[in-house]
């Protein structure tokens, strides 16, 4: 018993650097698979968990959930609340009011987040403030602050307020969007889904009233990646749960196998260990480890863990 109190005291003491990628490494594909399926799976349960609450704070409206998980996804990690506040402030329903209307889109959007008057005032953003200046009046809608959001040391492209022109364009060149989406079975599908340019204003601005040299504002193809690995696929599975069409989970996992292995700061913790995950199934697999074990130094629990601890187990 004293050595297995050891092994798991080891264990927890090198979760905090991963040290288990150097077994993960080692171990045979078969084995790795195991391991891979059960985190996995694991992840989109609580994926899973994460949409319903979304969804029951939506009203209990799947558009305005999908909506709502796009707009969190769409712009950088720590603006993720940000947008959806944002979502609740300037609902799906306007949206669709308004979607023939990019123009007016962007004006709802934009002006909603509260950054419009952060900048300086050019012919086209005061157009904007116009517009959504009657429009907060007719749909009764309070501006957020420009504080709630994170505009320092973000890339260009993925500044908030261009994603929020990005996702105006998006609204107003797709119809049926969540059937769209529920269609998606691979990456090539994911990216004709979001490929969408900005409007003409922002060729040649990344924010409101300076100008940069001109660029067309796509959805990027990594962006894309990062909306078919967290909106589309987490979504297809949340639906299909609810609605229990195996089908629909199915398709999830399918899209997962099939779109390219995350590069992000998580998964690079492993890689350096020498694990090498070949889709973005497995790197859901990995980020869940790391943050449902690792972090929490839930050894004994970690599917790795059982593994070490039972080898030590059926040597003594």
């Amino acid at each position: 018993m004293e050595e297995i109190q050891r092994t798991i005291e080891r264990l927890k003491t090198g979760a905090e650097i991963y040290a288990c990628g150097g077994y993960l490494a080692q171990l045979d594909s078969l084995h790795q698979m195991d391991i891979y399926i059960s985190l996995g799976f694991e992840r989109l349960g609580r994926k899973n968990e994460d949409i319903r609450k979304i969804y029951e704070v939506s009203y209990e409206n799947w558009n305005q959930t999908f909506y709502a998980l796009l707009l969190k996804f769409l712009g950088a990690p720590n603006n993720s609340e940000a947008f959806l506040k944002l979502a609740r402030t300037v609902e799906y329903r306007l949206i669709l009011q308004y979607s023939h209307q990019p123009k007016t889109l962007e004006a709802l959007l934009i002006g909603a987040s509260g950054l419009l008057n952060s900048y300086d005032i050019d012919d086209y953003t005061h157009s904007l403030e116009r517009e959504f200046a009657y429009l907060s009046h007719k749909h009764k809608i309070e501006r957020m602050s420009a504080k709630e959001w994170v505009t320092k040391r973000i890339y260009p492209q993925n500044h908030p307020v261009l994603r929020m022109a990005q996702a105006a364009a998006f609204f107003s060149q797709r119809t049926f969007i969540l059937d769209s989406m529920l269609r998606c079975r691979n990456p090539k599908d994911v990216a004709l889904l979001f490929e969408v340019n900005a409007s003409d204003y922002w060729t040649n601005h990344f924010v409101p009233a300076y100008d940069s040299s001109a660029q067309i504002k796509r959805i990027g193809h990594i962006k894309s990646n990062i909306l078919g690995i967290n909106v589309v696929a987490q979504l297809q599975f949340a639906y299909g749960c609810y609605t229990g069409k195996d089908f629909l989970r199915d398709r999830a996992i399918t899209l997962l196998e099939n779109s390219p292995a995350e590069s992000n700061s998580k998964v690079s913790r492993w890689t350096a260990f020498g694990v090498r995950p070949r889709n973005a199934f497995e790197t859901q697999a990995l980020i869940q480890l790391g943050d449902c074990y690792c972090k929490e130094k839930r050894c004994e629990a970690c599917p790795i863990g059982r593994r070490i601890i039972k080898s030590v187990k059926s040597r003594l």
